[in-house]
């Protein structure tokens, strides 16, 4: 007897067996993807708790600065006890962190690499055999003890931020934020940390988490704006400045209504002309403001690998004078944090490609064996090699002849922008300064903000100046 076949039910056999294959070979190679790639950061994850045993086996390792110095370090005392301790103090409070009532800043981002040991393997199994620990890998940071010194002592009791970066690469050289903390008392200060937070902020690392109006460091994005909308003619922009421009009812000032006279495009932004910053807002296309804001990181999670707020520009097409206005020379309700600054400079300074910025250069077990080596890698472009070449000869002019000139020496070349942004009229403006050295080859980028300083010019402007001035010494 012939059996009985049915062509179109083989078929759909056929079609489910090679879907269920198909699932298989793609949980194949995304198990292999997660090894491979995302396990790292889902078991260092801040709420996998479990990473926490590793302690139980692991003494937690050391973290060094990029010229060997010990930045964190666990003391064993006779009877096992752990000690974490910092010898810096305060210095590096934010950038390293704590470990203990939770984690922050490096303590936090290398975690597992800091609880996994790659010691010899017989010392491994003696250590278990006895149940001793075995000493935990270190982890080698960007961070440069001498600039984070001198950016800590020029920022003084002021409050407020400064970055250093290397343009080309990414690599965080300094990270300093105030008020600060010393994570070697934490415990015993904690209550009291705590309890000030919501006024000092003190726990706050304001290098990645404060968010500032940003000032006249903004003129950078509404010069690039008005170079993309007028290419070929931008240079032949003038501007005549009595100190106070306006408009209908509106009054946008100058710092200090200083009246600059009769200014050209590149005049106008090395002595940060309010007034014709504020009337270029006017003759822009709003959309295409936006979208270079965006281009900037704007309103974009920075996807970093340590926590970073997200920098704000809300004006939308259709928006009132005033608005435009104050937008239009950073204030408004545009807010950048100081990393977000820097990271905008270094672009500038790397001809348009941002690199993605990173405190950990490798990691090495305690024999100084390499274990992980991090290497510099894209964020994204976010601009033509040309923008970024009129960007900086703009920012140029704003150290030989305009309100950055605390920087001029002829030591170097540099390329800069300061800003004085208002956030409270009965309170004197935050001081901001970008920007990077040299000029036609940079090293060097640098964000600095001091919250109620004043003028950028005055007061942010030499604390740049000092870090350029050490770093070019060496």
């Amino acid at each position: 007897m012939k059996a009985n076949t049915n062509p179109k039910a083989n078929h759909h056999i056929l079609i489910l067996t090679y879907g269920v294959v198909m699932l298989f070979i793609g949980l194949a190679v995304y198990y292999g993807y997660f090894l491979q790639v995302e396990s790292e950061s889902v078991i260092n994850n801040s709420y996998n708790t479990r990473l926490d045993s590793f302690a139980d086996r692991v003494v937690r390792g050391e973290i060094i600065s990029s010229d060997g110095q010990i930045l964190a370090r666990t003391d064993v005392d006779g009877e096992g006890h752990e000690t974490r301790i910092y010898p810096y103090d305060s210095m590096f409070a934010h950038s390293v962190g704590y470990s203990v009532n939770g984690k922050t800043g490096l303590e936090a981002q290398a975690n597992f690499y800091l609880l996994t040991s790659h010691v010899n393997i017989m010392e491994q199994i003696f250590n278990e055999l006895y149940t001793r620990k075995s000493q935990g890998d270190n982890v080698v940071t960007t961070l440069d003890v001498e600039l984070q010194k001198k950016a800590y002592e020029t920022l003084g009791k002021r409050n407020g931020a400064v970055v250093v970066m290397e343009p080309d690469t990414g690599k965080i050289l300094a990270m300093v934020s105030k008020p600060d903390y010393n994570p070697n008392t934490l415990l015993s200060d904690w209550n009291n940390l705590v309890a000030d937070e919501n006024t000092s902020g003190q726990l706050l690392n304001r290098a990645t988490q404060g968010l500032y109006p940003p000032g006249s460091t903004f003129k950078i994005i509404t010069a690039l704006e008005y170079i993309r909308e007028n290419p070929d003619t931008y240079k032949d922009y003038t501007f005549d400045c009595d100190g106070i421009y306006e408009n209908g009812d509106y009054a946008i000032k100058c710092y200090h209504e200083t009246a600059h006279g009769h200014q050209n495009f590149t005049q106008a932004f090395a002595n940060s002309c309010n007034g014709a910053f504020a009337s270029l807002g006017l003759v822009m296309d709003l959309n295409g403001l936006k979208n270079t804001t965006r281009q900037m990181l704007f309103g974009t999670d920075l996807s970093l690998p340590f926590p970073a707020n997200r920098s704000s520009y809300i004006m939308e097409p259709g928006a009132d004078t005033w608005q435009i206005l104050q937008t239009a020379i950073g204030q408004g309700q545009t807010q950048i944090t100081p990393l977000h600054n820097a990271m905008i400079t270094c672009a500038i300074a790397n001809g348009g490609t941002l690199m993605k910025p990173y405190l950990i250069d490798y990691v090495e077990n305690a024999g100084g064996d390499v274990i992980k080596k991090f290497v510099p890698q894209t964020y994204e472009t976010i601009m033509t090699a040309k923008e970024s070449a009129s960007l900086t000869e703009l920012m140029k002019a704003v150290v030989t002849e305009g309100t950055g000139s605390a920087i001029r020496t002829d030591a170097y070349t540099a390329a800069g922008k300061t800003g004085s942004a208002e956030f409270d009229k009965n309170k004197e403006t935050h001081a901001w300064f970008v920007g990077f050295a040299p000029a036609e080859h940079p090293k060097i980028a640098v964000s600095v903000i001091v919250e109620e300083g004043g003028s950028g010019g005055k007061t942010a402007a030499p604390i740049a100046r000092s870090l350029f001035d050490l770093y070019f010494s060496r």
